[in-house]
């Protein structure tokens, strides 16, 4: 008797609050079925810190600076099938709305004009990443095969959306899962 391979998942967080991996936990006693279908690779759950050849790879958070884009790009190249998860890596969700500022103006007022902060200056540190003038959808730097709306969207439509992917099903999730209240 052979034993089936494991799917293998990644999931990586971007810009971003970490609430759609907060909701990937919220699928309670699922994670046990999870962990007998997949072999995790890079992920919060792992902390593994690069991703290898993966089946699926989970992104939420948007694109935000250079360190987003590198992080994204590898992701892409190694994982076959790539989730856009949650309305940050799906459209640019609430990191977006700086998107109308100028990020100059807006940087000197968080760190030159707030009280308290006195001969205070805007970060240059070759160690901090790159701000880009804009916040992205993910689909805007790399392909996406599929998108999973929400902010976050719930435990139970990851599940199910995760589980058509692992039957090999295209996921297709009715309107009791994608309600937004």
């Amino acid at each position: 008797m052979s034993e089936t391979r494991k799917v293998r998942l990644a999931t990586v967080s971007l810009a971003g609050c970490f609430g759609c991996h907060m909701s990937l936990l919220d699928i309670d006693e699922h994670l046990f079925e999870l962990a007998g279908k997949v072999e995790f690779d890079r992920s919060p759950l792992t902390d593994i810190k690069h991703c290898g050849p993966c089946d699926v790879g989970l992104v939420e958070g948007g694109v935000c600076n250079a360190e987003n884009v590198h992080v994204l790009r590898e992701f892409r190249r190694n994982c076959r099938t790539l989730v856009a998860l949650g309305a940050c890596a799906v459209n640019g969700g609430l990191p977006a709305q700086r998107n109308h500022l100028d990020l100059g103006n807006c940087l000197r007022a968080v760190y030159e004009t707030r009280p308290g902060m006195a001969a205070a200056r805007v970060p240059n540190d070759p160690e901090l990443p790159l701000p880009l003038d804009k916040v992205h959808p993910i689909h805007e730097v790399v392909r996406v095969d599929y998108f999973l709306p929400g902010c976050p969207p719930s435990g139970e439509a990851i599940w199910a959306f995760v589980s058509d992917l692992l039957a090999g099903r295209t996921p297709r999730l009715g309107h009791a899962l994608m309600h937004f209240d």
